[in-house]
C-alpha cells in the first residue's frame, strides 16, 4: 500500500543527507493507526518536538514493517518519539530480514522513559551495517508497566551512508 495526501498547508523539511526515499522504495505495514495520526506521518519529514506522528489506534504492542521493493543496504537509522501525555517506559526492538520477511535478526532493543513534566522527546541515531535487507521490523511496547498507552513514532529515517 502506498499512500500520500498532500495539501497546500503541508509543511515538510528537507530529508537528511543520503536518506532513503521510503515512499518510493518500500511498502509499510502497521498493526493499527489512529485515523488522525496515520503511519505516513512517521515518514513525512515533519520532525522534531511538535512534528506530525503516527499513533496506534489501540493500546498494547504494535509492529511496523517496511517491505523493500529491492534489497537495501542500511548504514544509519534515525528515530524520533514524542510523548506529551503519559509517564511511561516504552520499549522498541528493531530487526531486519534478508529472506523476504521469513526470518528476522534483531539489531537492537532499547527503552525510553517519558515524563511529561520534563522528558517528552527522544531522538536516536544508530550506526548499523546491514546489507541485502528485504524487510525492516520495528516493534513497540508502549508501556512496559502495562498501562493502556498508545505507541507513537514521530520519525523513522534510514540512510545508506553514515551521516556527515
Amino acid at each position: 500500500m502506498r499512500k500520500q495526501i498532500l495539501t497546500s498547508q503541508t509543511a515538510t523539511a528537507a530529508p537528511f543527507a543520503g536518506e532513503l526515499d521510503l515512499a518510493i522504495l518500500a511498502t509499510v505495514a502497521v498493526t493499527s493507526e489512529a485515523s488522525d495520526h496515520p503511519v505516513e506521518n512517521a515518514f513525512d519529514h515533519r520532525r522534531g518536538p511538535g512534528g506530525s506522528r503516527w499513533i496506534a489506534a489501540a493500546p498494547g504492542e504494535q509492529t511496523l514493517i517496511l517491505a523493500f521493493d529491492a534489497p537495501q543496504s542500511i548504514r544509519h537509522i534515525a528515530l524520533e518519539i514524542e510523548e506529551t501525555q503519559n509517564h511511561r517506559t516504552q520499549e522498541l526492538h528493531l530487526a531486519v530480514s534478508h529472506d523476504g520477511g521469513i526470518t528476522f535478526h534483531e539489531l537492537l532493543r532499547q527503552e525510553f522513559n517519558f515524563s511529561p513534566a520534563s522528558t517528552t522527546f527522544e531522538r536516536e541515531n544508530w550506526a548499523v551495517a546491514v546489507d541485502q535487507v528485504t524487510h525492516l521490523r520495528l516493534g513497540i511496547v508502549p508501556d512496559k508497566g502495562g498501562g493502556q498507552c498508545l505507541a507513537s513514532l514521530t520519525a523513522l529515517a534510514l540512510r545508506q551512508g553514515y551521516p556527515p
